[in-house]
């Protein structure tokens, strides 16, 4: 909280350079994400600046990669309606609400491949979709797009519009039959990179955990993610993001009734995840997670992602461990 990732606009930086001594340019992807971390946290006052930041910078047709880019992402948005509406759902200002439809609504409309795709990127202000590259997983359509699409469903529980739900299940029926390659990389550093993506994929399986096929790619994907781990850990990288990221969806997936839980290695994965938290007499890294780790040493990044998805899988073990209540997956990060 005294970090300074957040600044005074509400916005969040995408992460602070501990050798610069700086924060990065505010990202509204980021800022999204911190929406839905400072509601978890129960700090409602940053989360209204935060979301107040996103409904400002909305402006009627697209929403910027940043404050003055000429970029959109698809997944970006997708993020920013999820924490438009965890701000709804939390202090009900209709207005979160409103700027949340409108955004939805216009990542079904913009991107769209007319061939039940979406581009990953457009170009502002015509909306021209980016060129594509299949070695950059960010920037070519893939199974991890579903996180976003998990912000359609969101809004269908909320407003009734079931054309936004159909949206998400179309979707969702494309990508359970084309998900299995996507962590393969030549680069095994890539590869640790598309397991985080990866990931994405399989939280958002959450809405239909029960539904047969997804309940089926839940139980294998949480099976794959510790073997590509295994077979890139002599890479020397690794990601807290991908420790956090499997260790939540474990959890979600055991409470759904979708996958048994297996305890000795979620311990194993918490413990992980723990040692990139960094404890510190400087305020501006103290408490945050070290966004990876290569060659055993830290890298320069601390991220407020990686440290919004870590505090939340720590808190949900805990919970799990001492037997509370589930969560449901709407909490989800």
């Amino acid at each position: 909280m005294q970090s300074g990732i957040q600044e005074p606009s509400g916005g969040v930086a995408r992460y602070y350079r501990t050798d610069l001594l700086r924060n990065r340019p505010v990202s509204t992807e980021i800022t999204g994400y911190a929406v839905s971390a400072l509601l978890h946290l129960n700090e409602k006052e940053r989360a209204v600046a935060a979301a107040e930041f996103l409904c400002n910078t909305w402006n009627g047709q697209a929403m910027p990669f940043e404050t003055g880019s000429r970029l959109t992402y698809f997944f970006d948005c997708g993020i920013i309606v999820r924490g438009l509406v965890a701000a709804w759902r939390a202090i009900g200002a209709p207005r979160y609400l409103e700027v949340a439809s409108a955004i939805g609504k216009a990542m079904a409309a913009d991107f769209a491949t007319g061939e039940g795709g979406y581009h990953p990127a457009l170009q502002l202000p015509e909306k021209r979709p980016v060129e594509g590259d299949p070695l950059r997983w960010s920037l070519w359509p893939g199974c991890y797009q579903l996180k976003s699409a998990m912000a359609w469903w969101d809004l269908a529980e909320i407003t009734g519009d079931s054309s936004l739900r159909e949206a998400y299940q179309h979707f969702l029926g494309t990508l359970l039959t084309n998900w299995r390659a996507f962590p393969e990389h030549p680069d095994p550093l890539k590869t640790v990179d598309r397991l985080h993506a990866f990931l994405y994929f399989l939280e958002a399986l959450l809405p239909m955990a029960q539904e047969r096929r997804c309940a089926a790619t839940l139980c294998e994907g949480i099976r794959l993610v510790p073997e590509y781990q295994q077979r890139t850990a002599e890479a020397g990288f690794e990601r807290s993001d991908v420790f956090a990221q499997l260790l939540r969806i474990r959890i979600y997936a055991a409470w759904a009734g979708a996958a048994p839980l297996d305890r000795e290695a979620a311990g194993r994965e918490a413990g992980m995840l723990a040692e990139f938290q960094a404890a510190s007499t400087d305020q501006r890294i103290d408490g945050g997670f070290y966004f990876g780790r290569k060659a055993g040493e830290w890298m320069a990044y601390v991220n407020p992602v990686s440290t919004a998805f870590g505090a939340q899988s720590l808190s949900l073990w805990d919970r799990y461990c001492n037997g509370g209540a589930p969560a449901e997956w709407q909490t989800l990060i």
